[in-house]
């Protein structure tokens, strides 16, 4: 019997010896969760009862455990290396099953997916047709299309005119002399060609001034200008008659031959003050077309992509999954593991919500091992190797002793 339960301490600790190698191991390895050993004590018990007090008959493990506490994180320069501050595991597909990770050392396959080392492909929430996030699961994808372009339809003006300047002669554009003022934007039409506008400002009484619109050197304005009246507070009090401070310019065709546009300026934000010109803000809403550049993530998993154009695109939105039992997971390897009965459902949703942790880009989770709380467990284990061993040592010395009583 002696040696029977020695037997079992020598397997116990050879099992925790393994386990903490495995741990030592993986010190380096991103994502890797360490493992503990747990044992229980044996007894044999009849139908009868047991005996008091009873013998035990040794050691057996009652289960191999991981700690998800999260690890250190290390910063990177890759976008596409992200961690999780918090809960929460990245979901990804493996020949159509789905697995479970923390590692986030990710990059593109030769067809844009978002992969892990194995190829596996990471899953998030789509965009529609209007770049909206979806919440259906799916491969995420980086397009690597052109960004269409985009016609423009409002010019926004935000500007002082001088009310001490004087009322000038009829306007002419190619006579500086008789505005006074002007600015110039860029806008597009629907082929993405870039245009000029330009706004000249004439004073045609107190209060009152006109407005003349031009697109590359072809006025589209109404005929006269547009007129443009200030209140005694020096803002807007209508344009063309009409209060408020929008005005549409007629419908032209671009010389590129792109389809019939019109401009709408939004003038609320024109002041008439007893101060110099100055041109605040000139925003249009039409861009050109863009090359994808580069793409970020931000820590709410949203993916969005960066044009030449200046323009950013949301191309998807990276979820995290959690359980009920993290203990309950099944390891797979490749710091991955599926989901089991004992996990319970999983629970998808975005970076942020309820319980989730956030992303953050450029940054690896390393392993949760401690190397010096391992080196202790193992000297730990190497003694209770030991002591066993000199168990069965001690029990055969005594098994010979019997066995010499009969010479």
């Amino acid at each position: 019997m002696t040696f029977d339960i020695a037997l079992t301490g020598i397997n116990a600790a050879s099992t925790q010896l393994e386990t903490i190698s495995n741990n030592i191991a993986n010190n380096a390895t991103t994502g890797f969760k360490r493992s503990r050993a747990s044992f229980a004590d044996v007894y044999a018990v009849s139908t009868f009862g047991a005996t008091n007090p009873a013998v035990g008959q040794g050691v057996r493990i009652s289960g191999i455990t991981q700690e998800f506490h999260q690890g250190d994180t290390t910063f990177t320069n890759n976008n596409l290396d992200l961690s999780v501050e918090g809960l929460g595991m990245f979901r990804l597909m493996d020949n159509g099953s789905p697995i479970y990770t923390r590692a986030g050392n990710f990059a593109l396959d030769r067809e844009g997916f978002i992969v892990n080392a194995s190829g596996n492909r990471l899953t998030g929430y789509r965009t529609n047709n209007l770049d909206q996030i979806e919440p259906i699961a799916d491969d995420l994808r980086i397009d690597y299309s052109d960004l269409q372009p985009r016609a423009s339809t409002t010019v926004e003006l935000s500007m002082n005119l001088d009310i001490k300047d004087p009322v000038l002669p009829p306007f002419d554009v190619t006579d500086a002399s008789t505005f006074n003022f002007s600015t110039s934007t860029t806008v597009y039409d629907s082929l993405g060609s870039a245009q000029l506008a330009n706004v000249y400002f004439h004073k045609d009484a107190p209060n009152t001034w006109s407005t003349f619109t031009y697109v590359d050197g072809v006025e589209i304005s109404q005929v006269g200008g547009d007129e443009l009246v200030f209140d005694t507070s020096g803002l807007v009090q209508s344009v063309n008659g009409s209060p408020g401070g929008d005005f549409t310019t007629n419908t032209y065709t671009p010389v590129s031959n792109a389809e019939p546009m019109s401009l709408t300026f939004q003038l609320q934000e024109l002041t008439q003050f007893d101060n110099s010109f100055g041109v605040n803000k000139v925003v249009q809403d039409g861009y050109a077309a863009g090359r994808l550049e580069d793409f970020d993530v931000d820590p709410g998993g949203i993916i969005f992509g960066r044009f030449s154009n200046g323009q950013a695109k949301t191309m998807g939105q990276i979820t995290l999954t959690t359980f009920p039992n993290l203990q309950g997971l099944r390891q797979i390897g490749d710091t991955s593991w599926t989901e089991t009965f004992s996990s319970g459902e999983p629970a998808t949703g975005e970076p942020g919500s309820a319980s989730l942790g956030q992303l953050q880009a450029g940054s690896l989770e390393g392993s949760n091992v401690d190397i010096t709380q391992e080196l202790v467990s193992m000297i730990g284990a190497q003694r209770s190797f030991q002591a066993n061993a000199q168990v069965i040592s001690t029990g055969d010395t005594l098994t010979q002793t019997v066995i010499n009583i009969r010479r």
